[in-house]
């Protein structure tokens, strides 16, 4: 009895059903991805505030729940990504604002992200920056003499027992 009420209240004000719902299939996951790349993408997007937003919070809800982002090594994440985009590394240079060099050296576990790195990166892969800010191995040029030698961002010497 109570949801006939609810509709009848609904019908009376005008208001139509929901346009986006919770996510609840991978297929409707990816719908609403895509739905959501195109408005960002769109160069005269005034008006679509609301529903990129929204959007955004069902797709990071979606991902909180689902994802294995949670445990991805945040390089082998951006390869991915860049894969699953099409973008290669000197898109991704120009993108990022910095150099060609530097985007090889963090494909190559080199260098690390800065802050600036991982907001635009978390922006136009509309991913939260958790994504991206992690720890991960970095091979440091200090130690790379060593067979398999790698360290946890850090360019220190390794200290060996005589």
């Amino acid at each position: 009895m109570r949801t006939n009420t609810y509709i009848g209240v609904l019908k009376n004000t005008g208001m139509e059903t929901l346009k986006y719902k919770i996510i609840k299939t991978e297929e409707q996951y990816w719908e609403y991805y895509n739905i959501l790349e195109a408005m960002v993408g769109e160069k005269e997007n005034e008006g679509l505030e609301d529903e990129i937003e929204l959007l955004t919070v069902l797709i990071e809800k979606w991902d909180e729940e689902h994802s294995t982002l949670n445990e991805a090594d945040p390089v082998e994440l951006l390869k991915y990504l860049m894969d699953e985009n099409k973008i290669k590394a000197k898109d991704l240079a120009v993108l990022l604002e910095i150099s060609k060099s530097t985007v090889s050296e963090i494909l190559h576990y080199r260098k690390g992200f800065s802050k600036d790195i991982i907001r635009k990166l978390a922006d136009r892969f509309k991913v939260r920056q958790e994504a991206f800010n992690r720890p991960y191995k970095l091979i440091s040029p200090v130690n790379a003499h060593l067979r398999d030698a790698i360290v946890m961002n850090t360019t220190k010497k390794l200290i060996t027992a005589h």
